[in-house]
């Protein structure tokens, strides 16, 4: 097997995207489920907006970083063969450093203006993983172990478009917990709604891509108690892919507009989306001069 007769997985299953979608709208137009979050004409446009925009920004992204992983692969004496037993072993090395990179995305605010895009949405369902960034830039470092390893980047770009397309079909409340030995391997619609949610106990849990178990072992695993809430801590009103798309990117430029100190810039770029400087402390009081002989 080439590196070359691998198929483009995400652009032969759109069909099945389209297909899905449709099969959940119906279901959820024939069985409402009060509580859920459901479906919203203008939230569904703006995600499938934001996919179709995603394609085309994520081609001119490949240009630098096919680039880049070229020269890493060619520096690499090391290669792994592209046979049958060993993409599975490839996308098992590729899962492990999608958490890295979805965690990351999450902790760091630069990154998380990105990924932000993807939580932007306070409704839960199929057309929900559509919504991708424009500016998806920010992960291929964290997968560069593997090209100097030998991954071949076309093997690489496989098993991330693998990935991709299983994370389609969690993103949906139609679906319930399932089989407990898959719950506890696999991502599920239970899990992956615990990530989408916004209250405090559900923020930044569960980053797994296919395998759940990477939360369980680095403790970022919570499992669905209570009905999650969708969107952002401070959500977004407005259906602009445009702003959608760099929304947190010019809150970052207003807040070190205002900020006072090189730390303080450093802080707003590099910390956690809700990172804030310490105040300042108030100075001290004076302390009281008794005059002798007073009352």
């Amino acid at each position: 097997m080439s590196a070359s007769s691998l198929p483009d997985v995400v652009l032969w299953s759109i069909p099945a995207f389209v297909l899905l979608t449709v099969v959940e709208i119906v279901s959820v137009r024939i069985h409402p489920d009060e509580d859920a979050a459901g479906y919203e004409t203008k939230d569904a446009a703006t995600s499938i907006t934001m996919g179709l925009g995603s394609l085309v920004f994520d081609f001119l992204w490949k240009i630098p970083i096919v680039a880049i992983y070229t020269a890493v692969y060619e520096l690499t004496p090391l290669r792994v063969p592209i046979l049958w037993w060993t993409l599975p072993l490839i996308l098992l090395g590729q899962d492990f450093f999608y958490y890295w990179q979805h965690r990351g995305h999450h902790v760091i605010r630069i990154l998380w203006a990105c990924h932000v895009v993807h939580h932007s949405s306070r409704k839960f369902n199929l057309s929900t993983a559509l919504r991708q960034p424009w500016t998806s830039l920010t992960g291929w470092p964290f997968y560069l172990p593997l090209i100097a390893l030998g991954v071949h980047p076309a093997a690489l770009a496989f098993c991330y478009s693998v990935n991709l397309v299983y994370q389609f079909w969690i993103h949906t409340e139609r679906i319930d917990k399932m089989w407990r030995p898959f719950e506890f391997l696999f991502n599920t619609p239970s899990h992956h709604r615990v990530h989408h949610a916004s209250q405090g106990g559900y923020l930044d849990r569960n980053f797994g891509g296919i395998l759940i178990v990477w939360d369980r072992l680095f403790g970022s695993w919570v499992a669905e108690t209570e009905r999650p809430v969708f969107g952002l801590t401070k959500n977004i009103a407005t259906h602009n892919p445009l702003r959608v798309a760099t929304h947190e990117y010019a809150a970052i430029a207003r807040d070190l507009k205002s900020a006072d100190s090189w730390r303080e810039r450093a802080g707003r770029v590099f910390r956690g989306p809700g990172w804030q400087p310490e105040p300042a402390a108030a100075p001290a009081a004076a302390p009281q001069q008794v005059t002798e002989g007073a009352a």
